[in-house]
């Protein structure tokens, strides 16, 4: 059986109930994720997932712990616990690593956003699967934390790169908030539950496992967009203003960078890329190549390269990525239609 707090479910024997899905998102992001990867108000495309598995509340008691797993040793819990971070990838399972596979299925208990247990599934009869919404960040972090601290092996799901925009951060931050911390942190950015720092979480053999990040996807699947300097940012003015996003935008800009956009526009943030565009227009060519990128990876991949003066913002929503080139960056035509586009690794004053 499936155990989720305060329910026990029928094992899930197949993949039919937990298939990738054409919805995100950590963005995307977070994936893409807002924050880190995707945002809460999209499209909820969760419902019949949410059904069958209630959403986790990190401030209750844990659950006692479930009879030791009938499978092999190295599913028993440690002295001190394990937390693996793992990265998805875009979604297609095929993207998801070996290393990262391994810890899922050696895994007791399993916490994510509900979107990634159904790309990660299906699991074993004994391991606890613990959805949880996607505002939830540090919430998550702190719960994934006091499962490997009783002993428990643990892993806590992100799409894409775990480090970029997404779970591995949160999970360090909340590490850090000790007494020993060198670190002023901000104020937290979601309702804090009564959840104390844990000295135990010291002693939890954390490892973050990388994934393959949304912009790398995109850039695959239209050529080389990336092949010289180029930055990443996130157009989200949830954890940071919307000016110092503008400054970075204007700095990339005229440094000439290739730049990635993650978390281009939302329905709480419908006007935040045309805002960017305006900048990015004042100071680029009109010319410059730009791929887009909607659930790579994932069914509904659709895949664009168009000009920065072509990019219409009403065509991008909360699950698209974008590269904008730079002045050197090139478009060439693909022997079966469509167009490469791609950075050259060299560039001059």
């Amino acid at each position: 059986m499936i155990l989720i707090p305060g329910e026990t479910w029928p094992a899930i024997a197949s993949g039919a109930a937990l298939v990738p899905v054409t919805s995100p998102e950590e963005q995307l992001p977070d994936s893409v994720d807002e924050p880190p990867i995707t945002e809460a108000d999209l499209k909820d495309d969760g419902a019949e997932y949410r059904a069958t598995h209630p959403p986790f509340d990190s401030r209750a008691p844990l659950d006692p712990v479930a009879p030791e797993p009938s499978g092999p040793p190295q599913y028993a819990g440690t002295r001190g616990g394990h937390l693996a971070v793992v990265g998805l990838g875009p979604g297609a399972p095929e993207w998801l690593t070996p290393e990262a596979r391994a810890a899922i299925d050696q895994a007791e208990d399993i916490l994510g956003y509900e979107t990634y247990l159904r790309l990660a599934g299906p699991f074993r009869p004994d391991q606890r699967v613990r959805p949880s919404d996607n505002r939830q960040e540090l919430d998550r972090a702190r719960a994934a934390l006091d499962l490997a601290a009783s002993g428990r092996r643990v892993v806590l799901l992100s799409s894409g790169d775990p480090g970029i925009f997404a779970m591995a951060s949160a999970v360090l931050e909340v590490l850090d908030r000790g007494p020993q911390s060198e670190c002023e942190p901000e104020p937290e950015p979601e309702p804090a539950t009564d959840s104390p720092w844990n000295p135990a979480w010291q002693k939890v053999a954390l490892k973050i496992l990388p994934g393959i990040s949304a912009a790398q996807a995109l850039a695959a699947r239209v050529g080389a967009p990336l092949g010289h300097d180029f930055c990443v940012l996130s157009l989200s003015d949830n954890l940071k203003p919307w000016s110092l996003i503008e400054r970075r935008l204007r700095l990339a800009a005229e440094a000439d960078l290739v730049i990635a956009l993650y978390n281009p526009r939302s329905r709480a943030r419908p006007d935040s890329l045309g805002q960017a565009l305006e900048i990015l227009r004042a100071l680029k060519s009109p010319t410059t190549p730009v791929a887009l990128g909607h659930d790579v990876g994932r069914a509904a991949e659709r895949t664009q390269v168009l000009t920065l003066a072509m990019l219409d913002p009403d065509a991008v929503d909360m699950r698209t990525v974008l590269i904008i080139g730079s002045s050197r960056s090139c478009v060439i035509a693909r022997a079966s239609g469509g167009k490469w586009f791609y950075t050259p690794r060299w560039s001059g004053e």
